[in-house]
């Protein structure tokens, strides 16, 4: 038995290099052994390094099997590098070995690499950072006991989710630590190298508690996903037994309570008295007549939850025309709209590209509110393309009534509604398109899209390629005077 010792119990390389000496000695799997720092050879194992591979000798594998071995190479078996030499060998007589997923040793591996992949994502889940030192020298430490050897597979994602943070995750495999510019492994630690608990643990156990839903309670799914392993270095482990233990009662008096009361907001808010007809095949001839009779259009469901239809504002045979997807919360309750946070966004962005709001007719590619009721709060849901298909009738009158040179489209819903297709706004943004009348028509994101962004260095890039769009805009009204 040829036995052969490797530096680490992750040591991928050193296994390769000696993997790939076997393989042109010609030694068989079943005749090959590779141990590690913490596993001893057997009574007849012969513990010596083969031969170096000559460099000419060429040997080349699927990328999927050193995927599969980098995955392989951090399970706690203690076959595992004897397992992944025996796929190597046979690679060599059958290059499609990985696809027969039914034969045991690819199964195997898989299995084992899944294992690995589950430990990877358990870390992120459950490591619990308590800060030592004061405000000038704060750090965050972490001790975690994970299933498989994922310290350094993982420590990536907590450099990008923590980057403003010092941390340092102890593990009995190793420690990872982040000063804020570099990310370095150590030693193998214990559990006394790190702190007990911090004063922020009850703030966290506190929203934890506030956060458990009863009516939601799963206890085989809970312990699936979040395994009595990991319990003993979880703040809010210790709350659990008492919260599933009173999770009946609490349920229960959710039952009884009474129903959360109406939005006294929207109660107030009256849509608009109008008969409204079945069906609307009369085109309007002038935009009153249109304002009028969209608040009686049946083409589509959303009116049955709206406040009221939003037409259109701005001055008659405006030059631009800006169209959004559809009314927001407040616009639904005020009938106007750009009205609220995204209002104010293209406002302000209007204003840096010298466009006058109030030359300009603005409207929406949908006339209804589409959301969906949260408590005391309507959520909004984007229009499909049935929805917005039904709408375009409208939109379609409001254009030929207005007649605008430029129309400038917010977002996918507002191409869709004016060019009659999808676009990848990203993609297509800032180059004009023309409509089969020659009108121009310039796809821009919608202002909301700007309020979504969480990083702020991001938000104000994606602003200025906003601003710089209805730059464009302003040149094309230009040219076409």
């Amino acid at each position: 038995m040829r036995t052969v010792r490797l530096e680490s119990e992750t040591d991928l390389d050193g296994w390769r290099t000696h993997a790939r000496a076997l393989l042109f000695e010609g030694v068989q799997p079943a005749h090959a052994a590779f141990r590690t720092g913490t596993t001893t050879a057997g009574l007849f194992e012969e513990v010596a390094p083969p031969s170096p591979a000559p460099a000419s000798l060429a040997l080349t594998v699927p990328r999927a099997f050193m995927d599969l071995a980098a995955a392989v190479a951090l399970h706690r078996s203690e076959d595992r590098f004897d397992l992944l030499y025996r796929l190597l060998w046979r690679l060599q007589q059958d290059r499609h070995l990985l696809n027969i997923v039914s034969d045991r040793d690819v199964a195997d591996a898989m299995e084992r690499a899944k294992n690995v992949s589950r430990a990877s994502h358990k870390m992120k889940a459950f490591v619990r950072f308590r800060r030592i030192g004061d405000a000038g020298d704060e750090r965050w430490i972490a001790w975690f006991e994970p299933a498989h050897r994922v310290l350094e597979r993982t420590a990536p994602f907590f450099q990008r989710r923590f980057t403003t943070m010092r941390w340092t995750i102890l593990t009995p495999d190793g420690t990872a630590d982040w000063d804020g510019k570099h990310l370095t492994f150590g030693p193998p630690a214990t559990k006394d190298q790190a702190p007990e608990g911090d004063d922020v643990e009850e703030f966290w156990k506190t929203y934890y508690a506030s956060t458990f839903n009863p009516a939601r309670l799963k206890t085989k799914m809970m312990q699936s996903e979040m395994p009595r392993r990991y319990w003993a270095n979880l703040p809010e482990a210790a709350l659990i037994p008492e919260l599933v233990a009173r999770a009946a009662v609490r349920e229960e008096a959710m039952v009884r309570a009474p129903a959360t009361p109406t939005n006294a907001r929207l109660s107030r808010a009256t849509a608009p008295v109008v008969e409204r007809a079945t069906t609307n095949e009369v085109v309007p001839t002038s935009l009153p007549a249109l304002a009028a009779g969209v608040q009686g259009c049946r083409r589509c469901p959303l009116w049955r939850d709206a406040t009221q239809a939003v037409c259109g504002r701005g001055p008659t045979q405006a030059p631009l025309m800006i169209v959004g997807e559809q009314p927001g919360d407040q616009e639904d309750l005020a009938g106007e709209p750009f009205v609220g946070p995204a209002g104010q966004v293209l406002d302000a962005a209007l204003a840096e590209a010298d466009l006058d709001r109030n030359a300009a007719w603005i409207t929406n590619a949908v006339k209804h509110f589409k959301h969906e009721p949260r408590g005391k709060r309507r959520l909004h849901k984007t229009p499909d393309a049935g929805e917005v298909q039904a709408c375009r009738w409208w939109l379609d009158a409001e254009r030929a009534l207005v007649k605008p040179r430029l129309i400038v489209t917010l977002g996918a819903t507002a191409a869709l509604g004016v060019l009659g297709r999808k676009i990848a706004v990203t993609k297509e943004r800032g180059r004009p398109v023309r409509l089969d009348d020659g009108t121009a028509v310039l796809p821009t994101v919608h202002p909301s899209y700007l309020l979504r962004l969480p990083d702020a260095e991001m938000r104000e890039a994606e602003r200025a390629r906003f601003i710089a769009d209805l730059k464009a805009a302003k040149a094309l009204l230009a040219d076409a005077e």
